[in-house]
């Protein structure tokens, strides 16, 4: 504790600061020792594929395969994701829409007992969230998809995955990259949910820059447009 003797006739020992500032005393030694541990564990969480990397594809409770429903009997992204044009989420299936081929398909089935069970008591499947874009960065899905981004430029080939995976960095750089020159990624509209659309690149951006111009699409890199 600091403190000053002064001299006087009755030897009175003078504290330069109260007693109270003993405790602020003690509590910064604990920051100095929590805060560093702090940054260190938020840096490593925040380099998981779980925030941001390549390659995160969480255990769903359900074992969902991407590659029968869609790439082998041909079910369309819209029939399960049917908001994706509409509004600015993709919306999570409701248990019916399971239940609209399940009731006489595979009915009693162990690997669909979680759908089931869901669709009995009126709860939804707590499916696990694979694209987890950060709280303060704003997207649109209608926006993209009415103007021309397929899903597989930001999902990569779903059809082919047995289990959902991140394939892109979803970094504001690579958004940039797109909003700067958005013509290597357009499509025509109706080939949106067309997983195995492709072009040559040359081929590419000829038709991006077409649509480019037919659909006036110019998009913003300013910081609000994103970050609201």
């Amino acid at each position: 504790m600091d403190r000053t003797n002064e001299e006087s006739s009755g030897g009175v020992v003078r504290f330069v600061f109260p007693k109270w500032f003993n405790s602020l005393r003690d509590l910064a030694g604990i920051a100095l020792v929590v805060t560093p541990l702090y940054i260190v564990v938020l840096y490593a969480y925040g380099n998981t594929p779980r925030t941001t990397d390549v390659g995160y594809a969480p255990k769903q409770p359900v074992a969902y395969s991407h590659a029968l429903h869609v790439n082998e009997l041909g079910i369309d992204c819209l029939y399960c994701h049917n908001t994706v044009d509409k509004t600015g989420h993709a919306a999570i299936p409701p248990t019916q829409t399971c239940m609209n081929c399940h009731t006489n398909i595979r009915a009693q089935s162990e690997k669909l007992l979680p759908i089931r069970e869901a669709h009995a008591s009126g709860l939804p499947v707590e499916w696990v969230k694979v694209h987890d874009l950060p709280d303060y960065a704003y997207f649109n899905h209608s926006a993209h998809v009415r103007r021309g981004i397929g899903c597989a430029s930001c999902h990569g080939r779903v059809d082919k995955m047995e289990v959902v995976e991140q394939v892109e960095r979803l970094s504001m750089g690579w958004c940039l990259d797109c909003h700067r020159n958005p013509e290597r990624h357009l499509r025509p509209l109706d080939q949106i949910t067309n997983m195995a659309y492709e072009l040559t690149e040359t081929e590419q951006l000829r038709v991006g820059q077409q649509l480019k111009e037919k659909y006036n699409i110019n998009p913003s890199t300013d910081c609000s447009t994103c970050h609201r």
